[in-house]
């Protein structure tokens, strides 16, 4: 059972408070940086596709809100809560999350600059969220017709993107890490419009239609293989990268079964393979 903290649940449920003020819809979150509040169609793996239309709590950004009522609700259903996320793509500021990771042992810094100067765009003055693993988010806003996909990796080693269907970490939130909390000078900005040449970069590569066929089949069995060449102790890893790059080109579901038994033959159950590639699934998928 999860261990209770009322003082930081308290100070999260503050904060998340804070966030709805100024437009975010926030959830609560566990120590993990995980939804705090399961699925309740965990145990029925014969049920539809739920973004909360049963009523209940627990379907992770689609029970988001800016209406305190709601989050204190949300939170009560939570008392081992000590975090929030903020669910991005939604009004009114469209949130884009660019997540500079440190644990890669990559400079995700010097990857971004790389970028802004091959694709001529500067990063302007936003809201900026230090992790505790010596990490940064980049807060910015996105146009309201444009919907942003979650991206692992994608642009560079090291640079997640939180779009639509994602939630980036809110500040103030305690983790099994530590703490987060804005950089010095930020606290008071809103999220600072996406620059166009960047946003041009977040969206997904249009596939060519012609050889769209022969590409795909090549695709799904490249990221299959990847997948049995994984050793013990990077199993996992391997299994939720291809996943995410399967989903992002639209191969998810028909390549699951076979990610799946390429997995199992490295190792993995088959629940800990379907796990990874669900969660695969929430991080790149749009939102409906």
């Amino acid at each position: 059972m999860a261990t209770i903290d009322r003082q930081a649940t308290t100070l999260a449920l503050a904060h998340a408070l804070s966030a709805a003020e100024r437009g975010l819809a926030v959830i609560p979150l566990s120590r993990t940086k995980l939804p705090a509040l399961r699925s309740p169609h965990r145990d029925d793996p014969t049920a539809p596709p739920c973004h909360g239309e049963c009523g209940r709590f627990g379907h992770g950004v689609y029970d988001a809100s800016t209406d305190p009522h709601r989050i204190r609700e949300l939170f009560t259903a939570a008392p081992w809560a000590t975090g929030y996320g903020i669910a991005c793509g939604l009004d009114p500021h469209h949130l884009i999350g660019i997540d500079l990771d440190t644990k890669s042992g990559t400079d995700s810094s010097a990857a971004l600059r790389e970028l802004a100067l091959r694709h001529l765009f500067t990063i302007p003055e936003t809201v900026v969220v230090l992790t505790p693993s010596g990490g940064r988010h980049l807060w910015l806003s996105g146009p309201p017709d444009v919907v942003v996909p979650n991206s692992a990796g994608r642009l560079a080693p090291g640079i997640d993107i939180r779009g639509a269907g994602g939630y980036l970490v809110g500040p103030g939130s305690r983790t099994e890490h530590g703490v987060y909390g804005t950089a010095p000078g930020t606290a008071h900005l809103a999220p600072a419009p996406c620059p166009t040449s960047l946003l041009r970069i977040l969206m997904p590569p249009p596939r060519p239609h012609s050889t769209a066929a022969a590409s795909t089949n090549q695709q799904g069995q490249g990221l299959v293989q990847f997948v049995l060449a994984a050793h013990e102790g990077q199993r996992n890893t391997r299994l939720f990268w291809a996943a995410c790059r399967a989903y992002e080109n639209d191969l998810g579901p028909e390549l699951t079964d076979a990610l799946v038994d390429a997995a199992i033959r490295t190792g993995l159950t088959e629940r800990e393979a379907r796990s990874t590639i669900t969660s695969a699934s929430r991080m790149t998928s749009h939102r409906p």
